[in-house]
């Protein structure tokens, strides 16, 4: 089916401490005393910088902290299991870049209320990981410094924002990592890199002090793993620490589910620009999987029309434009607007060109919660592609393009995810299909607010039905 050859592949997998292993299954083999902490977070470090060079997937490393970590004694569904955290979170000790070089960052004081959540897992940090200039973009590419690569082939985008998180759990060298979504950080990665990435529903998990002033809060913390249990894991685990009272708890989900779902079918998006050919085959060959799963799919409207891409490209342009007005507060006083990249000036110029309209946007982009409301009364879970077209090569989204150019590429291609971040709901990426370069192609399910259990019985189903492609495996 590849084009690609083989040896195109970059991955760290080997007969070490990590083996093949998942989060779950490092765990289990640390707590049965076969392989202690500290070994497997050497094995972790040396897959890393073993594949860095290639995919370049680190801002920070952490590393010797890291092995002091290991040997204390800790407890948690990930014990001892190595990870990594995002560059645009705070970790006490290491600067927070933010993908950016229009500051110097500081050391942090202290972790952010999310990293305390996610390492209440008992996981093993070993550094930060990379992501485009302020989480803006969907692929982790640079001006001037080198891009994150996919594994799956390195002359291909390994996605954003949470680019840098996917490449190194795609390559083996991490289990499982933070990520974090605000118009498909978490999805979009993982449908390039063949992982599992959910998206939870606003106020799930903890939030970031940041999120919090938003006036619509699109970002969700979260993971991006290997496996549907590592992502049921991870969420059970975090309930633990937190749970809002406000949503249905998702508790553990330990398998598929028994109902048989209402599945509503979308297949081109609010751009009017249509999904391409091997994504449209694709999503119809998901809805055939699961109908002979004995779920019932039928093809159903857009719910939302022109506005919201109208209004989200305006929030989009309001986020950008708060950062860079607001930098030197934010970020201190090395903040310098003019040392931003063209995505995130373009967007700050853009909005100030329409901020007039910013009551009437945000009004109705609230609004889209009670629009996906409706469509969650008619249906349990809605399919839709992660992305309009196939995961394109370095450069195609390079911040060094002229903002017109790259914004009417991103807006094309990301066209499915911002729903789900602007209406609060959940949604998750699973890497069921490739494409003929053989790269993973991820299909996408949403479902009403808080209903993460469904998302992951689902996925748990699907996955046993169509196990993905394993990028140590020979095609």
């Amino acid at each position: 089916m590849a084009d690609e050859p083989r040896s195109a592949r970059v991955h760290a997998f080997r007969d070490d401490a990590l083996g093949e292993l998942d989060a779950t299954g490092v765990a289990a083999r640390i707590a049965s005393g076969e392989v202690s902490a500290r070994e497997v977070v050497e094995a972790a470090i040396e897959r890393t910088e073993s594949v860095q060079g290639a995919v370049n997937g680190v801002q920070a490393r952490d590393f010797e902290r890291a092995l002091r970590s290991a040997d204390l004694p800790r407890s948690g569904v990930f014990s001892g299991v190595p990870t990594i955290v995002k560059d645009n979170v705070d970790v006490a000790g290491l600067p927070t870049g933010q993908g950016s070089h229009a500051f110097t960052p500081a050391p942090a004081r202290r972790n952010s209320a999310f990293v305390d959540q996610f390492l209440s897992t008992g996981a093993v940090s070993i550094g930060k990981s990379r992501l485009p200039e302020f989480g803006f973009s969907a692929s982790t590419e640079y001006p001037d410094d080198d891009p994150v690569r996919n594994p799956w082939n390195p002359e291909y985008s390994s996605g954003a924002s949470s680019g840098g998180a996917a490449a190194l759990v795609a390559s083996g060298a991490l289990p499982f990592a933070h990520a974090n979504d605000g118009g498909g950080s978490i999805r979009i990665p993982a449908a390039a890199c063949g992982l599992v990435g959910l998206k939870p529903s606003r106020g799930r998990t903890v939030a970031d002090a940041a999120d919090n002033t938003m006036p619509i809060r699109i970002i969700a913390q979260g993971v991006v793993t290997r496996s549907v249990r590592d992502s049921a894991r991870f969420y059970a685990a975090a309930e633990n620490y937190y749970r809002n009272p406000k949503l249905a708890p998702v508790r553990l989900v330990e398998g598929p589910g028994s109902s048989r779902l209402r599945i509503g079918m979308i297949v081109d998006s609010v751009t009017a620009v249509p999904t391409d050919d091997e994504t449209r085959k694709a999503v119809y060959a998901t809805a055939a999987l699961l109908e002979s799963l004995g779920h019932r799919v039928e093809e159903v409207p857009l719910p939302v029309g022109a506005d919201f891409l109208h209004d989200f490209k305006m929030y989009w342009g309001f986020l950008s434009f708060a950062l860079l007005i607001g930098g030197k507060k934010m970020f201190g006083p090395t903040f310098d607007a003019a040392k931003t990249d063209n995505l995130s000036r373009g967007l700050a110029a853009m909005y100030r060109r329409h901020m007039v309209e910013t009551p009437r946007m945000l009004y109705r982009l609230h609004r889209t919660a009670r629009t996906m409301d409706r469509v969650f009364s008619e249906y349990d879970v809605i399919l839709t592609p992660v992305l309009a077209h196939t995961t394109p090569k370095i450069g195609y989204l390079s911040a060094a393009l002229d903002f017109e150019t790259l914004f009417d590429r991103l807006t094309t291609y990301v066209a499915f995810t911002p729903l789900n971040n602007v209406s609060g709901g959940p949604a998750i990426s699973l890497p069921l299909h490739r494409t003929s370069t053989g790269l993973p192609l991820g299909m996408h399910f949403s479902a009403h607010h808080g209903d993460e259990r469904t998302l992951l019985e689902l996925a748990y189903e699907l996955e046993a039905a169509s196990p993905w492609a394993r990028i140590q495996d020979p095609d």
